[in-house]
């Protein structure tokens, strides 16, 4: 079994912290998809109690470090080049419709650059962690990407445009083109497990435009740490930034990039 580091032994307590509530109120919710009117208030109620659990639990173990939060914005904290990135419920469309898919995401950015990573699935009991340099876990079996070369055997998840998030306008043909040249497309609905599913080799690629930071923090170490590759849609490197993001197992990188390409320009 591997040896976790207090680092990420923090992050990982903080998670199995918050998930008791939120694995609470998810029984809850599916109590409440009768209602007209309850569901996604108490669904917010869920995420902002989470998120509490996972400040709280964090800054008792390093209570000079910064937050970036998907609901409380941003805390600033003496070290300036420590920056926990938290979304305590990714996947909350799919918490709302009783839908048993979604995790808690803690990244660690140190200096700027994503040092460390904890994703939990508390339906499932899957902790998926990573530290730089460390390598990528699953509970105590290591993750390594797929060795999967040819896109005809490939799975590939996205993530689809929807109210409230702005549209690629190209990406109907994305979805077409990917379809026709592999083995499937996947959407779940929660872009932390499609980063981890992508590292434990599960997908062999996925792509997503517009993300949020809490989204991907944590998601982009661990691939990177299981061997994986992730850029931007068109190659670059600033997924942080632009929230665009295309992960793989290495191999299937650049013909998953050039397939895209490929269908952006005729959608033009």
């Amino acid at each position: 079994m591997p040896r976790r580091s207090p680092l990420i032994t923090v992050m990982a307590n903080a998670a199995y912290k918050a998930a008791k509530g939120l694995v609470r109120d998810f029984g809850e919710v599916e109590q409440l998809q009768v209602s007209r009117k309850g569901p996604a208030d108490f669904v917010s109620s869920a995420d902002h109690k989470a998120e509490a659990t996972l400040v709280e639990d964090l800054r008792r173990s390093r209570p000079k470090f910064c937050f970036l939060l998907e609901e409380g914005g941003v805390i600033e904290g003496e070290d300036s080049s420590n920056r926990w990135i938290i979304d305590p419920l990714d996947g909350t469309t799919n918490f709302l419709h009783g839908i048993p898919h979604f995790a808690i995401s803690i990244g660690l950015e140190r200096d700027s650059k994503m040092y460390a990573g904890v994703i939990y699935d508390p339906l499932r009991d899957e902790l998926f962690w990573a530290e730089t340099g460390i390598g990528a876990f699953i509970n105590s079996k290591r993750l390594r990407v797929s060795s999967r070369r040819n896109m005809g055997d490939a799975v590939i998840a996205t993530g689809m445009p929807f109210k409230g998030r702005a549209s690629h306008p190209e990406y109907s043909e994305m979805l077409d083109t990917v379809s026709g040249e592999t083995s499937g497309v996947r959407r779940f609905g929660s872009a932390a497990l499609d980063l981890a599913y992508v590292a434990a080799g599960r997908f062999d690629g996925f792509w997503e435009f517009a993300l949020s930071p809490w989204d991907i923090a944590a998601g982009l170490v661990i691939l990177r740490e299981a061997g994986g590759l992730v850029t931007e849609v068109d190659g670059g490197d600033q997924m942080m930034k632009s929230g665009d993001v295309l992960a793989s197992n290495g191999v299937l990188h650049n013909p998953l990039r050039e397939l895209l390409a490929k269908a952006a320009d005729s959608g033009k």
